[in-house]
């Protein structure tokens, strides 16, 4: 096999187009191969073989440099320098990473897990270059959905304002993750169906070139003649007014064609972008058909398409979805947002039902959040559905426009805490610390799926500002679904087990492990008191000054960052209102990137286990003997 003997992006430039293409025939299974084991995103990257082929065939990889925009588009890449012998640990604990790594390979020049990022770092690395007086080629891998989120397009409006040389590969594949929406959407989609510009602008310079005698009059004409067909033939006329030569569409699976489009677009002086135009999930029927539903796959049966999916209670986002439906049905002023995550966020039945209250505004988190914030100006009630970890991205918006003004928006935070294979740049652990701060914020995280109903209630039946409940990744408890949901009293919370050698004050998921924990010291005698801290703002202040009159040990425990997070805010309390002498044991997540694994691997890391609360409690049991 040929893609035996490719080990770094030099064996690619030894081999003959016939042979190319072969290799990437082999790539293609290999990617369907192994990802069917470990999972993964599958139909991005199945659709962007050649043209990393291309790529790393015509560029000099790490002295160009090759910046992809995510890391969904990027195995191929891993593959071609030097890391295809680490697939079968892709996204697994201290494996292969499922994004760009700098650490991980001196080819992996920029990391982004975020989209819409290429255009920014590869401008900044251009300026660099620059002014080192060097010669290397820059080059971002962008998608279409990436191109229309807000920062790559201040970026694209500083590039062709400055005139870096700069190439953009426009990677148009119609769509992100979900199916693209907006204006420049609509827009490619007319250039892909329009004639091939570049080929009708070489065709009128030849005819102009024959004209003997041109003179300069006349060539000032000739090139208004050419910018005349460009606005007639429409194509790229959006990036050429911002700076850009455009080249394309190209297709994207035609290998000779694609090198020699980039060979010219090579020559360039000034930022040029490359319209290629691929199909996600090429090669691999299932994802040809359903390129949505083959982003990110978990282990699937290779010949019939099956994705292996475990059995137990429905997910927390499946939860949230379906209670959002019953709420809508009662309650006419509920609207749902989403920044390209209708699928993720578990709302594809309430779009199909409510198409009207239905808003996904694309990879836009800052517009969304603002957007959010003019709905309940309006006397709606915008339900933000976001993932954590793309919530820090709107983080100015939720300040100024939704909590300095105290509007009703409800904030559905996904994939809080812990999100295993996809690792540090997708943990949502930070939510926690960078929303408590903000005056007019409530915030509460449910123990089960029936509490994540209850907190819905709660957020929809609440007036007085924006609230948010955060829910995790995983599957529920398997808790009772049967009952109406109703409201939570505002910032209380519940004991679940008595105990009084020590109370540890659990959130979320972390409810459960204690209460293992709680049962398995019972059988030794040392009653553990297990609190369900369901509000993290505000918090139950009445059970906190109970607590300090008892004097009890106290253990807060959260899968978020300890560093601003809720236990921060109980030793706050303590301090402020100078109770001296208390034990509180903070457990959470200590001040590092926690990367890739199993989310049962990443607790165990960082100590969010029963048995690492055993032995914390273990440690106080001596005290509160002495006090005894």
């Amino acid at each position: 096999m040929l893609l035996e003997q490719i080990n770094r992006p030099e064996d690619l430039k030894r081999l003959s187009m016939a042979e190319l293409e072969v290799l990437a025939g082999e790539i293609r299974q290999f990617l369907i191969e192994k990802l069917s084991v470990t999972g993964g995103h599958l139909s991005s990257n199945l659709g962007v073989v050649e043209l990393t082929i291309a790529l790393h065939t015509l560029f000099h990889s790490p002295y160009d440099k090759l910046l992809f925009d995510v890391g969904h588009q990027a195995y191929v890449h891993k593959i071609l320098t030097g890391r295809k012998d680490k697939f079968d640990t892709l996204r697994k604990y201290k494996g292969l990473c499922g994004f760009i790594k700098r650490s991980e390979s001196e080819h992996d020049v920029w990391e982004a897990g975020h989209s819409s990022t290429s255009l920014s770092a590869a401008m900044g690395m251009a300026m660099a270059r620059d002014l080192k007086g060097e010669h290397n080629k820059v080059v971002a891998i962008i998608g279409d959905g990436a191109i229309t989120g807000g920062m790559a397009l201040e970026a694209m409006n500083h590039i062709g304002h400055e005139k870096k040389n700069i190439m953009v590969i426009l990677n148009d594949n119609e769509m992100s993750i979900a199916p693209n929406v907006g204006a420049i959407h609509n827009y490619l989609s007319k250039i892909r169906s329009d004639r091939h510009y570049l080929k009708a602008k070489e065709e009128v310079e030849h005819l102009l070139k024959k004209i003997p005698a041109i003179g300069g009059t006349l060539a000032k004409t000739a090139e208004k003649l050419k910018d005349s067909l460009k606005y007639f033939v429409l194509n790229g006329v959006w990036f050429e007014e911002l700076g850009f030569t455009y080249i394309g569409p190209v297709d994207g699976h035609n290998l000779p064609v694609l090198l020699d489009t980039l060979k010219q677009a090579e020559k360039v002086v000034g930022p040029v972008l490359v319209h290629v135009v691929t199909m996600k999930g090429k090669g691999y029927t299932p994802a040809e058909q359903d390129s949505h539903s083959w982003h990110g796959p978990g282990p699937y049966k290779i010949e019939s398409g099956q994705v292996l999916k475990s059995v137990g209670p429905p997910m927390y986002t499946e939860v949230f979805g379906n209670t959002l439906i019953q709420m809508a049905e009662q309650d006419s002023r509920i609207v749902a947002v989403t920044p390209a995550m209708p699928g993720g966020s578990g709302l594809l039945k309430f779009a199909k039902q409510f198409p009207s209250r239905m808003i996904d505004v694309g990879i836009a988190e800052q517009h969304a959040a603002t957007l959010c914030a003019g709905l309940a100006s309006e006397g709606l009630k915008p339900v933000f559905a976001v993932y954590s970890t793309f919530l820090q991205r709107a983080y100015d918006q939720v300040v100024h426009d939704i909590c300095r003004p105290k509007l009703n928006v409800a904030f559905a935070i996904d994939r809080a805490g812990f999100v295993g294979p996809d690792g540090e740049t997708h943990q949502g652990v930070y939510d926690i610390a960078f929303l408590r701060s903000l005056p007019n914020m409530v915030l509460m995280m449910p123990k089960d799926e029936k509490e994540l109903q209850d907190m819905m209630q709660t957020a929809l039946e609440y007036d007085e500002g924006p609230i948010a409940y955060r829910y995790p990744r995983n599957s529920g408890v398997g808790a009772n679904l049967d009952e109406a949901p109703k409201a939570i009293p505002i910032g209380t919370w519940e004991t679940l087990r008595d105990g009084d050698y020590a109370a540890v004050l659990a959130v979320g998921p972390m409810v459960q492990v204690a209460l293992e924990a709680s049962e398995q010291l019972a059988k030794e005698g040392i009653k553990l008191r297990v609190v369900n801290a369901r509000f993290i703002k505000p918090l139950d202040e009445a059970y906190l000054h109970q607590l300090a009159n008892e004097s009890i040990p106290i253990i807060t425990m959260e899968e978020g960052a300890i560093q601003g997070g809720f236990g921060s805010a109980v030793m706050e309390f303590f301090a402020a209102n100078h109770f001296t002498g208390l034990h509180v044991n903070v457990m959470g997540i200590p001040d590092y990137f926690v990367e890739h694994g199993s989310v049962k691997e990443q607790r165990e890391e960082v100590g969010l286990t029963a048995h690492n609360l055993i032995a914390e409690v273990k440690k106080l049991v001596p005290r509160k003997r002495q006090r005894a």
